[in-house]
């Protein structure tokens, strides 16, 4: 690796205040990621870093283990699972030894039940949030999103999945590349797994045609994520192109979801796959019918509901839930709200004969037949997948870590820049009682306005929020409400947020721990989805929920809120000014 690399990293790590994340990401086991993770320990040790080994899972590769020695280590945690004794990363271990940084292989590695966290990532997430630099490894085929390709083209499941987001955090991505036939040599050689694996391995998961699709998978995931952060940038520009290239973005993906839908997760993914690849934002959107009321659905169909919210939110969707009777017309209204240009819904079961005779027809056949503004795409989510264009030209250099990093942070201190400007002090409320919703947003819209000059009465605003939350609520399936609204007269967004230590009065309202009120002016919808989407993303995080809910005063949430804005304000700083 070049030493510019490591040494750019270096220069973050001295300059930051928080958490820094590196991720060597390969397409295979054996291309080299966990021996060039040890690599960098020794180079940063050298430099006079306190860095530690968290986890390293070395297979007993000999190279591997060469470099493990000369290193400090945190002891394993040491647990019984069925019988067996576990070795898992001890997170509170890192925690109180508090390193510089940690070394911690496997990103999707999932713990033993009873672990403080369930998923290596979230532990990773822990140490970032509590000021500690971690290097770690993944291969691409981990990603939530890839599932489906990888299974077919590949032909494996992959149990271990990590949201995309988590590669989206990484503030550098280092691309570790082999040619498929010196990877093959190194598996022959007994390298990568003893002699006795060495046939079947060749045989099934190692053959060339699957190392090269999952090789190109890589690259062009991280050509993806080059293209994506460099857009995210262009607003800076401020010229004609950029604007005629905004004005062509306003046009979102949807993804239509149902409580009894076959294949959802897949249906999700393709979505997943296509925003990316478009560079558009994308939601999330179950119609609740009266059919699928809470009250009638069986326990297991809300569950599976339940895990399909937290999926899409997983995978960067804003979820939306609506109710309506007519669930085309209910989808169409969402795209004009929110500017959706193409609507992804799964193919349809079959009509029975006589429900044809009578006029029926399914959902995707009244979107197909009712639109004029969208595209309607119809997958067949049991037997297609989306997958990247073959025109897509991937990078051939994929090592320019801080422009992937400064663009990152670029966007995001623009955007929790917003979010911390419409979110003083005096918006925050905290609740230690019991309230009933309507309570509770008539407090958030009080405090919302207080100071703002704003006129509209409480009442007006309350309505208008009430009727647009019983056509659905905006929420992220993990206590977290987002009512909003778009207001007419209303000149500048206006926001307030709310713990609610006791909960809701309303038995049979869903458990709210935060809730976010956003207002915003009606003729402005860019500004409204921007703001809608940060704030899930924020509150979608579980280490910033965690303090969120720690906190003792509305002055300790506005520090947090205003510290994520400081994070991204100080990365962009640090990294601009590093070597390179």
């Amino acid at each position: 690796m070049p030493a510019t690399r490591a040494s750019s990293f270096l220069e973050m790590i001295r300059r930051s205040q928080r958490g820094r994340l590196k991720l060597y990401l390969g397409f295979a086991p054996g291309v080299g990621k966990t021996y060039q993770m040890l690599q960098e320990g020794h180079r940063l040790k050298a430099d006079g870093v306190d860095v530690v080994i968290g986890v390293v899972e070395h297979h007993g590769r000999a190279e591997t283990i060469t470099l493990i020695d000369g290193l400090d280590r945190v002891p394993m945690r040491h647990a019984e699972y069925h019988g067996i004794t576990v070795e898992e990363l001890d997170l509170d271990a890192v925690l109180a030894r508090k390193p510089q940084v940690v070394l911690v292989d496997e990103l999707a590695h999932t713990n033993i039940p009873g672990s403080r966290n369930a998923k290596r990532y979230e532990d990773v997430r822990t140490l970032v949030a509590a000021g500690i630099h971690v290097i770690s490894t993944m291969n691409v085929q981990h990603l939530e999103s890839l599932y489906d390709l990888v299974e077919r083209l590949v032909g494996v499941k992959v149990r271990e999945r990590v949201p995309d987001a988590v590669l989206a955090e990484a503030d550098q991505v280092i691309n570790v590349d082999l040619a498929a036939e010196d990877l093959q040599r190194r598996l022959r050689d007994g390298k990568i797994y003893p002699h006795e694996r060495v046939a079947a391995s060749l045989e099934h998961f190692f053959t060339e045609s699957n190392l090269e699709h999952l090789r190109e998978l890589t690259m062009r995931e991280l050509a993806s994520q080059l293209d994506l952060r460099r857009r995210e940038t262009r607003p800076e520009n401020g010229n004609a192109a950029t604007a005629a290239t905004d004005a062509a973005a306003t046009e979102q993906i949807m993804v239509c979801l149902s409580s009894r839908g076959p294949n959802s997760a897949r249906l999700l993914r393709f979505g997943s796959r296509l925003a990316g690849r478009l560079n558009r934002n994308w939601y999330a959107v179950y119609v609740q019918t009266p059919k699928e009321d809470p009250t009638v659905i069986d326990a297991t169909t809300q569950r599976l509901l339940g895990d399909t919210l937290t999926l899409a939110n997983q995978l960067g969707a804003t979820v939306f839930t609506f109710k309506g009777t007519d669930v085309a017309d209910t989808i169409l209204r969402f795209a004009h709200e929110y500017r959706v240009g193409q609507v992804v819904i799964g193919s349809p079961r079959p009509i029975a004969w006589w429900r044809r005779v009578l006029g029926g027809r399914s959902v995707a056949e009244e979107l197909i037949t009712r639109q004029k503004d969208v595209t309607v795409i119809v997958v067949d989510a049991d037997a297609s997948d989306w997958s990247p264009s073959k025109d897509a030209k991937p990078a051939i250099s994929l090592h320019p870590d801080q422009r992937i990093a400064s663009t990152t942070a670029s966007a995001a201190a623009r955007s929790e820049s917003e979010l911390a400007a419409v979110l003083p002090v005096e918006h925050i409320l905290i609740l230690d009682e019991p309230v009933s919703r309507q309570d509770l947003l008539r407090r958030m819209i009080c405090a919302a306005v207080v100071g703002t000059g704003i006129e509209l009465p409480v009442d007006s605003l309350l309505k208008l929020v009430e009727e647009r939350e019983s056509r659905g609520s905006t929420f992220l399936n993990e206590r977290i409400a987002l009512p909003h609204a778009r207001v007419q007269g209303l000149v500048t967004a206006v926001a307030a947020l709310a713990v609610t230590r006791a909960g809701l009065l309303n038995a049979g309202d869903p458990p709210i721990d935060i809730a976010f009120l956003l207002l915003t002016p009606a003729d402005g919808p860019n500004a409204h989805l921007r703001l809608l989407a940060t704030a899930g993303r924020t509150l979608g995080d579980r280490e910033q929920r965690r303090r969120l809910l720690s906190a003792r005063s509305a002055d300790a949430v506005r520090e947090i809120v205003e510290g994520q804005h400081n994070i991204y304000v100080n990365a962009l700083a640090e990294i601009k000014g590093a070597a390179i």
